[in-house]
């Protein structure tokens, strides 16, 4: 059974097409991650999955039941996006008031402390658990909500830019009790615009665009799904004055999009892993090389590549994989 599905679902807010004929499937027991640029849809996914908001047409499912039903409350975990605490109440009662919500026995010292929220917190405060949120910074709030979420060890955790607003330290924390719930069985649900937060943890990337995901993969197939996979770094002698003919056989391998000269280096860009080791040889038919290295490209490059082709994917139009 699928954790998230969505067919061809649609959602419209007068002219506005916010979401348009999206086919999404989260496996269960995955971490998924969300990727998109502002006003791609993806807050308006949520809300739909969340049953936050109904959609106009198509279909959505959550945990095996439509999207919204009150039978799946309980099993599912939500940080949301926007701060939605209450500033009367302190982290103990917020933690006590979800709890009772989803009918579900909770530590609530521990739960707050596993967020760094206990006695001991390091925001400067010895007793945040029984503070009023009204006087929680910013990244205390997104610790309390990460709190919330964690309640009743939920089958799907629902995170939209979980890691916004912490320090390293706070998003580290983060990533770790990302891994440890979905080591525990639970499915994750991974939205962000911070691409280094998602790369870290996800096993899959979804990349949506006007509406609709124009890529699914592991980073690994969407770099796959791109031309100039990695670049080929050969440190070489610069004073060799056959630098411009290396050069230039590098640049005619098959299987290699350009290369070109860097200071005392050769770089190469190949659209697949085999051409590098074809590269390489043709250089060092004129040149020696001193060193190597490869740089892969990274998701913020790859981000950059599917949404700026007008929302067709990878330049060949490849989605990269079945969304």
């Amino acid at each position: 059974m699928s954790a998230v599905r969505t067919e061809a679902l649609t959602k419209r807010y007068g002219d506005v097409v916010a979401v348009d004929s999206l086919d999404m499937e989260v496996e269960e027991g995955e971490i998924y991650g969300f990727l998109g640029p502002n006003g791609a849809g993806k807050t308006t996914t949520i809300d739909v999955l969340l049953g936050y908001t109904h959609p106009t047409s198509g279909e959505a499912s959550v945990l095996g039941e439509p999207a919204g039903d009150h039978t799946v409350h309980e099993r599912v975990g939500v940080m949301p996006e926007g701060f939605g605490l209450y500033p009367r109440l302190t982290g103990k009662e917020h933690i006590e008031f979800v709890a009772e919500s989803k009918g579900v026995e909770v530590n609530t010292d521990a739960v707050l402390e596993r967020v760094g929220l206990g006695d001991a917190a390091d925001e400067g405060t010895e007793d945040a658990a029984d503070r009023r949120a009204g006087g929680y910074s910013k990244g205390m709030r997104k610790r309390l909500l990460l709190a919330t979420a964690l309640v009743g060890e939920p089958d799907l955790l629902v995170l939209d830019e979980p890691t916004s607003g912490l320090d390293p330290n706070g998003a580290r924390r983060v990533r770790e009790i990302v891994r440890e719930e979905n080591d525990r069985g639970a499915t994750v649900f991974f939205s962000s615009h911070i691409l280094g937060q998602v790369e870290a943890v996800c096993d899959r990337v979804a990349i949506m665009q006007e509406g609709d995901v124009v890529a699914v993969d592991t980073v690994a197939g969407l770099r796959d799904g791109v031309d100039a996979v990695s670049r080929l770094c050969l440190d070489v002698d610069a004073s060799d004055t056959s630098f411009e003919a290396a050069v230039g056989a590098a640049g005619e391998v098959e299987g290699v999009s350009g290369a070109s000269r860097d200071g005392d280096s050769v770089v190469v860009s190949c659209l697949r892993g085999e051409a590098k080791v074809r590269a390489l040889d043709a250089v060092r038919e004129h040149l020696e090389v001193l060193d190597l290295r490869t740089e892969e490209r990274s998701l913020d490059e790859l981000f950059a590549e599917y949404t700026e082709n007008g929302g067709d994917g990878s330049p060949d139009g490849a989605t990269g994989g079945d969304a």
